[in-house]
C-alpha cells in the first residue's frame, strides 16, 4: 500500500517563510493600496517583515512542515 501523504497548503506555503531557526516570517498586510490615511508610523511598521508568534507557529505546525 502506498503511504498517504500530507500536501503543501499553497496559500500559506506563499505568505509564510521558515527561518533556519525555526522562527515562521510573514509580510504584514494592508500596504499595497488604499493607504492615504495612513499615518508615517503605520507604513514605515507595514513595510518590515514580522515574527509569528510561537502559539500560531505550534497551530501551523503541520504546513509548516511540509514547507521545510
Amino acid at each position: 500500500m502506498k503511504k498517504i501523504k500530507q500536501k503543501t497548503h499553497k496559500a500559506s506555503a506563499k505568505k509564510f517563510q521558515v527561518r533556519n531557526s525555526g522562527s515562521v516570517k510573514f509580510k504584514r498586510p494592508g500596504a499595497n493600496h488604499n493607504t492615504v490615511g495612513y499615518s508615517t508610523k503605520r507604513m514605515r511598521k507595514l513595510r518590515k517583515a514580522s515574527n509569528l508568534s510561537s502559539a500560531d507557529a505550534k497551530r501551523l505546525a503541520r504546513i509548516i512542515d511540509m514547507m521545510r
